[in-house]
This record gives C-alpha cells, structure tokens and sequence, in this order.
C-alpha cells in the first residue's frame, strides 16, 4: 500500500476547498497509508489560519510520525522514507518535490486534486 504524507495546506484543504480528501486520494491512488509529519500538526497550532482547529483534528485522524527535520524538510524526509506521494499546494515545496523526482498530489482549479507522477 503507497503512503501520502500531507503537508499544512493539504491539512487545510478540505475545508478551504470543500472536498473530501479522502474520497480524493481513494480515487487517484486507490487505498493508501495517509500520514502527517508531527511538526505540521505545530505549525498548524501557531499559523491562525481560519480552520486550523479543524485541520488538527483531521491530522489526529491520520497516523502522526515524528521527523528529525522540520518544515518542508520534514515533509521530504517523510516522503523519501516511505518512498511516499505528498500532498501540497506550497509552489516551493512542489518546485523541491519535482527537482527530487518525488511524485505529489496538489489542487488544480480549486475543485479538484491531480497526480503528478
């Protein structure tokens, strides 16, 4: 089963976009291990965006891992581990993701997500 690591704004997503990640993933990837880099759930904490209250509970739903890095770092040590798609919107990070040849999922129009592989 493939992994996906979710980073904040993937966090915020659903709610921001309204859409079912879940049903999202399950679509484009089939049944797949969802977990989240335990310093996102921090940031989520300390960012004050609108639903970050939400956004913490659906990272709970999911399995939380600790990392030695932090940020976006994080997130790629995460993803090379598990040898893992992420979920991003970041434009940096997605520009990191691709320079390492690490497959994402971001969101395309504002209504849907897309693989890039």
């Amino acid at each position: 089963m493939r992994a996906v690591v979710l980073d904040t704004n993937a966090l915020l997503m659903p709610f921001e976009a309204k859409l079912n990640l879940d049903l999202e993933l399950r679509r484009l990837l089939g049944e797949c291990r969802v977990v989240v880099p335990g310093p996102m759930v921090g940031e989520l904490k300390k960012c004050g965006a609108k639903h970050s209250k939400a956004a913490i509970a659906l990272a709970r739903k999911y399995e939380i891992l600790p990392t030695k890095s932090s940020g976006d770092d994080a997130i790629i040590e995460l993803a090379r581990e598990l040898d893992a798609y992420v979920v991003t919107n970041d434009k940096e990070l997605r520009a990191r993701l691709r320079a390492q040849r690490i497959p994402l999922v971001y969101l395309r129009s504002g209504t849907h997500v897309i693989l890039e592989d």
